[in-house]
């Protein structure tokens, strides 16, 4: 079994049997005419539910084989122009040389001695992003899993500073837009059931900030401590981006945390056209970035950034064994001071790649074609009778809804929306994705390859058309 290892005497057959998983892929790349094959779980299950993982195959080939059959075949493919689903994004080329890389080199990135010169390039690219936001010398940061985990250390970094000691008092403000890893993280923080604020939006989708003020105030007048108020640059359903400016003046004067969530928004940061959407978020005190988003880079590949790097210590522990409080002195590098993980890939190495070869204006150009696309795709929706589009996209998001002439059941509306994405999806000719706004069933595309085009957009919208309309016929026959 010793020949499996990677090492000085097998690297000829790590040559080798990566080459052939490349090649796979590659085929499969090359080959794919549709995002998805519509298979269903109870299709692909039982395939799977009969291999037997203690009787090995032996063979990398023989193994390849197998993959193509359980998962290749099969898999959603985000390169596909006609995936408009979640915030998946095709991943450039770099960006994947540095994901092969660092797999096989193994480095671990939460101590010096396990990672060398991995360290330091996360810290360079940290003090990039830092500088891309408007941060001085003081900021600071640390790669995460993803925009949950990021926010989640935002908002435990904004409760040590609260220095409250009844985490009950403690209040938390978003939008009703905001990502649920708010919620969710403000119960892992031990926060009390209500202490998430959740703010209504203004009909752009925007946190409204006559009604942020008013709940601050009330939030003091009831005795209660105003711990943090999570903006949003670029909400899941809508890319809608908060007003910064106006909420950093409100936390200020509150004495709040003022985090901003632009784990989608965050490609803003390197594009040469549109950065000045991502004003005002210099005067957060921590911001969330997902490369992995809008940097085309592979998952995972996530940031949480700091204003003031002191902050970071609440998140630090001192092992022995590990990361001793002598190496603070001895000024050793040790990223797991900074981190929630301890064990930590080196994701960073993704992005350093993709600035080499490409450089953030080659990145930023790329987010500013699919915020092009998704201004042509809301003209398209307009200028539809068909359709009924829920707010002009500051990003790379539409919403919208079908609309039969002449139905006026919104129960029967519902329906025919939810049941056409979901025969879209089994006919694997495109994938889209589905949201509520305002109790009612919408779709949505998610913009995020720039090989997409106003036809395709055209094309999946008419497929939409046939699927709804089908089920709506289909089912008035039957009530007639």
């Amino acid at each position: 079994m010793r020949s499996h290892l990677l090492n000085d005497v097998t690297a000829e057959s790590y040559r080798r049997s990566v080459t052939e998983g490349v090649e796979r892929v590659a085929n499969r790349l090359a080959t794919t005419r549709r995002p998805f094959t519509g298979i269903t779980p109870d299709a692909l299950a039982p395939e799977i539910a009969e291999i037997d993982l203690d009787q090995p195959l032996g063979d990398s080939s023989a193994a390849l084989d197998e993959l193509e059959r359980v998962y290749l075949r099969d898999a959603v493919y985000f390169h596909h122009p006609r995936y408009l689903g979640h915030l998946n994004c095709p991943v450039v080329i770099p960006a994947v040389v540095g994901e092969a890389v660092l797999s096989a080199v193994n480095s671990s990135i939460d101590t010096w001695d396990q990672s060398a010169g991995g360290t330091l390039i996360e810290r360079k690219l940290i003090d990039w992003t830092a500088g891309r936001i408007g941060y001085g010398t003081a900021g600071d940061g640390i790669f995460t899993s993803g925009g949950t985990q990021s926010n989640l250390q935002a908002l435990l970094l904004a409760r040590e500073e609260a220095k409250c000691a009844d985490p009950a008092k403690l209040r938390i403000f978003t939008s009703e837009c905001s990502h649920f890893s708010v919620q969710k993280s403000a119960k892992l923080l031990g926060l009390s059931r209500d202490a998430v604020v959740s703010l209504p939006t203004g009909r752009d989708r925007r946190m409204r900030t006559l009604t942020l003020a008013a709940e601050l105030d009330r939030c003091v007048a009831d005795g209660l401590v105003p711990m943090a108020v999570v903006a949003t640059a670029g909400t899941t359903d809508f890319g809608s981006i908060d007003p910064l400016p106006e909420i950093a003046e409100l936390a200020e004067r509150y004495g709040a945390w003022m985090h901003v969530d632009a784990a989608y928004g965050c490609g803003l940061l390197a594009s040469p056209t549109r950065r000045h959407l991502l004003d005002g978020i210099e005067h957060a005190d921590s911001v969330t970035v997902d490369y992995h988003k809008s940097f085309f880079q592979p998952v995972s590949s996530s940031a949480v950034l700091v204003r003031d790097g002191a902050t970071l210590r609440h998140a630090t522990y001192h092992a022995d064994y590990l990361n001793p409080r002598r190496t603070v002195e001895e000024r050793i590098p040790n990223q797991v001071d900074k981190s929630l993980q301890t064990t930590r890939r080196f994701d960073a190495l993704k992005l350093w790649m993709t600035l080499r070869v490409m450089g953030a204006d080659g990145i930023g150009s790329l987010f500013d074609e699919v915020c092009d696309l998704a201004a042509a795709g809301h003209e398209l929706l307009t200028a539809d009778p068909r359709y009924d589009v829920v707010v002009e996209p500051r990003l790379s998001t539409l919403v919208f809804r079908w609309l039969p002439a002449g139905v006026t059941s919104p129960a029967m509306i519902d329906r025919a929306n939810l049941y056409a994405r979901k025969a879209l999806f089994a006919s694997g000719e495109a994938v889209v994705a589905g949201t509520k706004v305002d109790g009612r069933q919408y779709l949505k595309f998610t913009l995020l390859n720039p090989e997409t085009t106003a036809d395709d957009i055209a094309a999946v919208l008419d497929l939409i058309a046939g699927h709804a309309e089908q089920y709506l016929g289909e089912n008035l026959v039957h009530a007639s």
